[in-house]
């Protein structure tokens, strides 16, 4: 199998927890909380694991939540390397109603990276011997982290070879296109803001798509429809996925999944669209484990194989 690093930027371990009711203003005593490793790449290395695959996580690491998260990882079996600096890793929080099922998500903000924390971690990428077959750089950026940084993984990946996958929006996305990547994976909010105008019938979306390959930007967009699946467009390949009808528990993890799924199916040999298939499959099943638990494999095993069959 093709080797994948997976990396972040802005990591964090992901509180969870549940209660009847979320009351303003009174004191609201939930269940016992639970703690993963999560945020971007972290998630997407995680569900790689879950999958049977192997991949190489890099992040930045400091304080006490930096160490407890390094002990996650080492219990969750992933192979990581992390890149000591001197802030604090971020805490998020999810919390359950489960008298009306609605999910409040709270996530905060990331540690401040130095110049010199920024310049390390470029060269623990860059150092990498032999050079990765696939480069998944998601999650937002920290503060003080400038939006062209994931440009300059895109640039490392035309140097080296290596086919790079970004997963982030905003100016850190453009900035990245403007480089020219593989493969992206923004949402159909996230694309509308790509594509600078208002786009709502799915040949706009499919034009505008096409006009991104054809500029160079990517050689391929998965854009994330939600419950209507992914609509994926490359030079010779342009397709709607319909993902299959199941119940909903968590829309946690459900992108970074996503992503997983398809870089490791591209890393096992298979098809642009076989993969496409499974990142939706294993999507999917992200959304039905509580929390901030991410796919099951069993679950993606069982989804995959009725679409592929049906397809």
């Amino acid at each position: 199998m093709k080797t994948i690093v997976a990396v972040t930027l802005n990591p964090a371990i992901d509180k969870s927890s549940s209660v009847d009711h979320v009351v303003a203003e009174r004191k609201l005593y939930c269940k016992t909380p639970r703690f993963e490793p999560g945020g971007g790449a972290v998630n997407v290395s995680r569900a790689i694991k879950k999958l049977g695959g192997q991949s190489l996580l890099l992040y930045p690491a400091g304080g006490l939540t930096g160490k407890r998260l390094q002990e996650l990882l080492d219990e969750e079996g992933l192979n990581h390397r992390p890149c000591p600096i001197a802030g604090v890793i971020r805490e998020s929080l999810v919390i359950l109603e489960e008298s009306t099922g609605q999910q409040y998500r709270f996530g905060m903000p990331g540690p401040r990276l130095s110049r010199q924390e920024q310049e390390l971690f470029i060269r623990q990428l860059t150092s990498i011997g032999p050079p990765p077959d696939y480069v998944v750089a998601s999650g937002s950026l920290p503060l003080d982290v400038p939006p062209d940084f994931y440009a300059r993984i895109a640039h490392f990946g035309k140097k080296s070879g290596a086919k790079v996958i970004i997963d982030v929006s905003g100016e850190a996305l453009n900035a990245a296109l403007q480089e020219g990547v593989f493969l992206i994976k923004p949402n159909i909010r996230e694309f509308r803001e790509l594509a600078g105008k208002e786009i709502k019938e799915e040949s706009q979306i499919l034009a505008a798509a096409r006009k991104m390959v054809e500029d160079g930007r990517c050689e391929v967009l998965v854009i994330s429809l939600g419950a209507a699946g992914a609509l994926v467009v490359s030079e010779k390949y342009t397709e709607h996925i319909l993902p299959p009808t199941v119940p909903i528990v968590s829309k946690v993890g459900a992108g970074d999944s996503m992503v997983a799924g398809i870089v490791l199916s591209l890393a096992r040999g298979n098809s642009l669209r076989e993969s496409v298939i499974f990142g939706v499959a294993t999507g999917t099943a992200a959304v039905m484990t509580p929390g901030t638990e991410l796919c099951r494999r069993e679950d993606v095993q069982r989804l995959y194989a009725g679409m592929i069959s049906g397809a």
